[in-house]
């Protein structure tokens, strides 16, 4: 299973676009919140997506949960869950919904971590993104109980990958 993660792209459609072209054999497509884009927006189409603190009305949930195969992908944007502070709500959280994989953004710094068998992905941000220059986004490949993160700056190609056996 392949699933590309994305998060904070704050307006841009174009990028969302060239994501799924670049990356057209993904089995998901997951966008974290602050699309600032409308449900029915083309660029947007495909993607499981989330309202995040810059996203108004109601045209995504709060949050999501994709089951497919052995896993369950818990996916939201953070702010809620105080994700700028510590991963703690967002962990208790995932134990809830028994998540094996949980997505957010928010902070729009990248970041994986592997907290007691759940893995945890930031993509970090493909628009403003903080504590690096680059524009980043993440493909997650899961084979049997190996997870491996690609991340990827968004235009020049993969940063480099880590993988998990949980």
């Amino acid at each position: 299973m392949k699933v590309l993660i994305c998060s904070d792209s704050h307006g841009l459609t174009e990028e969302l676009i060239q994501l799924k072209k670049t990356h057209p054999d993904m089995d998901y497509y997951i966008h974290c919140g602050d699309s600032e884009l409308d449900k029915d927006h083309s660029a947007i189409q495909g993607y499981h997506v989330v309202r995040g603190n810059c996203d108004f009305g109601n045209d995504f949930p709060e949050r999501d949960l994709i089951a497919a195969e052995n896993e369950r992908i818990f996916i939201t944007h953070g702010h809620r869950d105080h994700v700028k502070t510590s991963l703690m709500n967002l962990h208790y959280r995932a134990i809830e919904q028994n998540a094996t994989i949980v997505c957010f953004g928010h902070s729009h710094v990248l970041g994986v971590e592997n907290i007691e068998g759940i893995l945890f992905i930031n993509p970090g941000s493909i628009a403003l993104p903080r504590m690096r220059k680059e524009r980043t986004y993440v493909i997650l490949e899961i084979n049997g109980k190996t997870k491996t993160v690609h991340v990827y700056e968004y235009g020049h190609g993969e940063l480099f990958q880590e993988s998990y056996n949980i």
